[in-house]
C-alpha cells in the first residue's frame, strides 16, 4: 500500500497528479487525512476527501510514504508527531519515503537526510538538516525528493517516476502516452526505470538523493 498523506493547505498538483498516476498504473494508493477529520482543503481551496484518517492507517502494511507540499501543507505535516514516527519506523526500515516541494523539511527535521544530497523548494534549504544540497534531480537510497519548478512537466515527471514501483516497460509507455508525458522527459524516465530495476531496494519516486 502506497499511503499520501494530506494535510490542511496541501498544494493541489503536487497530491493529486501522484495519486492519479499511481492509480492509473493500478497501484493501491491510500490518501490519509492527518486529522480525525477526513475532508482537507488544499492551499487553493479545494476540498479532497480523504479514503482515511491517520488514526485509521497501519504504517506497517505502507510500501511507501508520500508527503505533498504546499504552505501550511508541509509544516502541518511536520507538526503531526504520530505522522512523523510513522515516517521513521518506516525510513529505519529500509523503505522508500518520498516529498516534493516544502515537504522534504519534515525528513530534514527528522535527521534522515544526514549524509546525503537532497533538493526542495527554493528558501527551504535550512531545513534539509545535515544534508547537502543540489537543485539537480538524482537518484539513490531509500529517500527522494522532488524540486518544484515553474514546469508543471518536472512535476508530471515525478508523478510518472512514482508510477514505476512494479510496472512493466509496456505499462509505463502506455501511461505516458495517455498523459501526454514531455516527449522530451522520456530518456531520463526510461533511465530511471532501468536504474530502479537493477536494485534490490523497493523502488521509489523520481528525485532521489545520494550519498554526499
Amino acid at each position: 500500500m502506497i499511503y499520501v498523506f494530506l494535510a490542511a493547505g496541501f498544494e493541489d498538483i503536487e497530491a493529486l497528479a501522484p495519486i492519479d498516476i499511481l492509480r492509473r498504473a493500478e497501484l493501491p494508493v491510500t490518501t490519509v487525512s492527518i486529522t480525525d477529520n477526513p475532508l482537507v482543503v488544499s492551499a487553493h481551496g479545494v476540498g479532497v476527501m480523504a479514503d482515511a484518517c491517520l488514526a485509521d492507517i497501519d504504517f506497517s502494511t505502507a510500501e511507501m510514504l508520500v508527503l505533498p507540499g504546499g504552505l501550511p501543507g508541509a509544516t502541518n505535516l511536520d507538526a503531526c508527531e504520530p505522522l512523523r514516527q510513522g515516517i521513521l519506523d518506516h525510513y529505519k526500515a529500509g523503505k522508500p519515503l518520498a516529498a516534493i516541494c516544502a515537504a522534504p523539511l519534515v525528513f530534514g527535521h527528522l535527521g534522515i537526510l544526514e549524509g546525503y544530497h537532497a533538493t526542495c523548494y527554493p528558501g527551504f534549504e535550512s531545513h534539509l538538516t545535515g544534508a547537502c544540497y543540489t537543485v539537480n534531480h538524482i537518484y539513490s537510497g531509500n529517500l527522494a525528493l522532488c524540486l518544484k519548478k515553474h514546469s508543471a512537466d518536472l512535476r508530471h515527471s515525478f508523478c510518472h517516476i512514482s508510477g514505476n514501483l512494479c510496472l512493466r516497460s509496456y505499462r509505463i509507455t502506455e501511461i505516458m502516452t495517455a498523459t501526454c508525458f514531455d516527449s522530451s522527459l522520456r530518456n531520463r524516465f526510461v533511465t530511471f526505470h532501468q536504474y530502479l530495476f537493477c536494485h534490490t531496494f523497493t523502488p521509489h519516486f523520481s528525485t532521489v538523493i545520494t550519498q554526499s
